[in-house]
């Protein structure tokens, strides 16, 4: 599977719209900043059939040291960002199994 940078959809978006890349790239750039800055402050980030972001708390647990196993090293709680993804996008991934079994030879 291929991996789609920022850049690439800046070039994308760019020729499909007629805007200059540099446009495009400071919609895309503004656009993510303001949905960090949202999650930094503990807001919701809900995009009507693309998904949702939320930040979620995990609970703080006892680790092991995988170079000296007898160790246990305290892992203390932290805020993390999980993502939903909305009606649209599920179904339109779903559709997306057969060929991701045919490129895996299964």
């Amino acid at each position: 599977m291929a991996t789609v940078t920022k850049r690439e959809l800046v070039i994308k978006i760019s020729n499909e719209t007629g805007l200059t890349q540099q446009q495009v790239f400071d919609v895309i750039q503004k656009t993510l900043d303001s949905i960090t800055d949202a999650l930094a402050h503990g807001d919701s980030v809900v995009m009507r059939n693309f998904g949702a972001f939320q930040v979620k708390e995990t609970k703080a647990k006892i680790g092991r040291n995988p170079k000296d196993p007898t160790k246990d090293v305290p892992i203390p709680a932290r805020a993390i960002v999980k993502f939903k993804p909305g009606k649209e996008m599920k179904e339109q991934v779903a559709a997306t199994l057969p060929m991701i079994r045919e490129r895996e030879g299964g």
